[in-house]
C-alpha cells in the first residue's frame, strides 16, 4: 500500500477574488466592490485540494515564496491533510497572485506568475512520485516544454503508476501539434471544448472526438454546463451537467477533474466518473473561490442523490 493515492504537479497561487466591480478605476479613481475574498489559486492546488476533500491522500510538488502568501498556501494544503514535505521555497520570486474581477460575469485577471514559473519537470523529486499511485500533471506549454513532459511521463509509466493532465489553454497561441504524442503517453488526458477545438481544427465535438481518439486511449472533454463526454478505448460516453446558480466558474474545471479521478482512482466505470465530475464541477460554481464549493465525500454523494433526477440524459456510442 502506497502512502499516496496521487501525486499533483504544478500551480500554487492566491487568488483574490473581486466581487461585483462594474467599472475599472481610471487615473486617481476608487471604486468600491460589495465584496472581496482571498483564497488558494493554481490548478495543481485546486485539483489537490477538491481531491483531498474528497478523501483521497495527497502529495504536492510545486514552489511557493518564503512569504505570509506562500504560508497561507501551506496552511490550508495542511489543513486538508496535503503532504506539503516536496513543496520547495524560493528566495527568486514572491509566491504567485492571481486577481479576478467580477467572477460572477465575464472574468477578467490581473495575474503574477511568481514562483510558478520557476517549475520544471526536469527538478521533480522522483522519490516523491514512486511514492504515489497516480500523478497529475499540469503546465504543459507546447514546444517550451514538450520534450520534458513526454519523457517525464515514461519515467512514472515506468514505476507503474497512472497519469492524468489537463492541457489547459495556450495563451502563446501555438496550439502545438506535439500534444498528440503526449496523449498516447497519459492515461486520462483532459481538455475543454475550446481547446479541443483549437488543437484538432475541427469544428464539432464529434469531429473532435473522432480526432483525438486517434492518439489517445482516454480523453475527456469538459463541456461547460452542458456536461462532458469521455472516448475510452473505442466508446463515448456522455453525461449532460448539473443546472445551478453560478457564482464563480474559478477552479471549476479543476474541480471536474477531481470528480473524474476520483472516480477514476476508485474503479468506477465512465459514466460514473463522468457524473461525479460533473457534480464537482457546479459544487464549484455555486460559491466564490475555487475550492470552497468542492465537496467532501457526503455532501458530493448528497447532491448526486439530490439532483440526479435534473441529470438524466447520458448516451454510451461504440466508435
Amino acid at each position: 500500500m502506497k502512502p499516496y493515492d496521487a501525486i499533483v504537479i504544478g500551480d500554487a497561487n492566491i487568488d483574490l477574488v473581486v466581487a461585483g466591480c462594474e467599472q475599472i478605476p481610471g487615473p486617481g479613481q476608487e471604486v468600491f466592490v460589495p465584496n472581496m475574498t482571498l483564497h488558494v489559486g493554481g490548478g495543481a492546488a485546486l485539483f489537490s485540494l477538491a481531491l483531498a476533500k474528497l478523501g483521497l491522500k495527497i502529495a504536492f510538488n510545486g514552489i511557493l515564496g518564503e512569504d505570509g502568501f506562500g504560508q497561507f498556501v501551506r496552511n490550508q494544503f495542511s489543513l486538508y491533510g496535503i503532504d506539503t514535505r516536496y513543496i520547495r521555497s524560493s528566495r527568486k520570486n514572491n509566491t504567485g497572485i492571481s486577481i479576478a474581477i467580477n467572477p460572477e460575469k465575464d472574468r477578467s485577471f490581473i495575474t503574477y506568475a511568481g514562483t510558478n514559473s520557476e517549475i520544471s519537470l526536469k527538478e521533480l523529486d522522483m522519490d516523491s512520485v514512486a511514492s504515489g499511485r497516480h500523478v497529475h500533471l499540469t503546465g504543459y506549454r507546447g514546444s517550451y516544454n514538450h520534450r520534458e513532459y513526454v519523457d517525464m511521463t515514461r519515467k512514472i509509466k515506468a514505476l507503474g503508476l497512472t497519469t492524468s493532465l489537463d492541457v489547459g489553454w495556450d495563451d502563446t497561441g501555438e496550439w502545438y501539434d506535439g500534444i498528440f504524442e503526449l496523449m498516447g503517453e497519459v492515461d486520462v488526458f483532459f481538455m475543454n471544448e475550446v481547446e479541443a477545438k483549437n488543437y484538432t481544427g475541427r469544428s464539432s465535438m464529434e469531429e473532435c472526438l473522432r480526432e483525438l481518439s486517434r492518439h489517445s486511449r482516454h480523453i475527456v472533454l469538459k463541456l461547460g454546463s452542458k456536461g462532458a463526454v469521455a472516448a475510452v478505448g473505442g466508446t463515448t460516453t456522455y453525461r449532460s451537467g448539473f443546472p445551478v446558480t453560478v457564482k464563480d466558474t474559478t477552479g471549476a474545471g479543476d474541480s471536474f477533474n477531481a470528480g473524474y479521478i476520483y472516480g477514476f482512482l476508485s474503479g468506477l466505470g465512465t459514466d460514473q466518473c463522468l457524473l461525479y465530475a460533473n457534480a464537482c464541477g457546479a459544487m464549484s460554481v455555486s460559491q466564490y473561490g475555487g475550492n470552497t464549493g468542492t465537496p467532501d465525500g457526503p455532501a458530493l454523494e448528497q447532491f448526486v442523490a439530490e439532483k440526479i433526477g435534473y441529470t438524466t440524459d447520458s448516451w454510451q456510442v461504440v466508435l
